[in-house]
């Protein structure tokens, strides 16, 4: 039986499993594997549920990614999380974060503000939006930090570094310390204050990053991204 066939359960788009599939092999992963199980015999409630914590990767093949956007960990409100970073689905209240970035998009490309919070169009382009951690216990942030998600997601950076000509947008300290591993010789990394309400006018506000980026792209002959909603 092939790795593929033996490990057809991961609900996984096929560019992606073929890089990532020995992670799975690992111990790292068995342990978190062990420990989201456990977390669900507790009867804990888990977020994104479990059909949607690759989304990111599913909506963005490995061979399309020309953007990352890089989160912390999902939303941990109920009905917020859907696998995608800062993202919520279709009909969620926007989270201040997320209206703070339909903020930034509006003064740098003159966006008309978005009636929904659904990032998925974005995903479908080629930005890979991506959070450190998959997920979350319902209402505990950063509850699943440290179980292993770290190292599967910085696996997964590696993987886009290897590509040539990619956006980094690093927004918040948490997000900026993995510029650490990207090369800037390659790529263009771009680092401002967290969208949050608690710095967005240290830095946030203003940056700038989505024209930057299409900038980038059109230099380095990939299309630009409709950013609109």
């Amino acid at each position: 039986m092939s790795d593929k066939n033996k490990f057809s359960y991961i609900q996984l788009e096929d560019s992606w499993l073929k890089h990532l599939l020995p992670e799975f092999h690992k111990e790292y992963m068995k342990s978190l594997k062990y420990f989201l199980t456990s977390e669900l015999k507790k009867n804990k409630t888990i977020f994104p549920k479990g059909s949607q914590m690759f989304l990111a990767l599913n909506s963005t093949p490995y061979s399309k990614v020309k953007v990352v956007i890089l989160g912390q960990d999902p939303y941990h409100g109920i009905g917020q999380a859907h696998g995608l970073c800062f993202s919520v689905p279709r009909g969620v209240e926007k989270p201040p974060s997320l209206v703070n970035i339909f903020k930034e998009l509006n003064s740098d490309l003159g966006i008309k503000l978005p009636s929904h919070g659904s990032l998925l169009s974005w995903a479908n382009q080629g930005v890979l939006l991506l959070n450190s951690v998959l997920s979350v216990e319902k209402g505990t942030p950063a509850s699943h930090a440290g179980m292993g998600w770290e190292i599967f997601t910085d696996r997964i950076i590696d993987l886009v570094n290897q590509k040539e000509g990619i956006v980094f947008i690093l927004w918040g300290n948490y997000a900026i310390k993995k510029a650490s591993k990207i090369d800037r010789s390659r790529h263009l990394v771009l680092t401002s204050a967290h969208p949050s309400p608690l710095s967005a006018n240290k830095g946030f506000f203003g940056n700038k990053h989505f024209s930057k980026c299409n900038e980038f792209l059109q230099q380095t002959g990939k299309d630009s991204i409709d950013w609109k909603l």
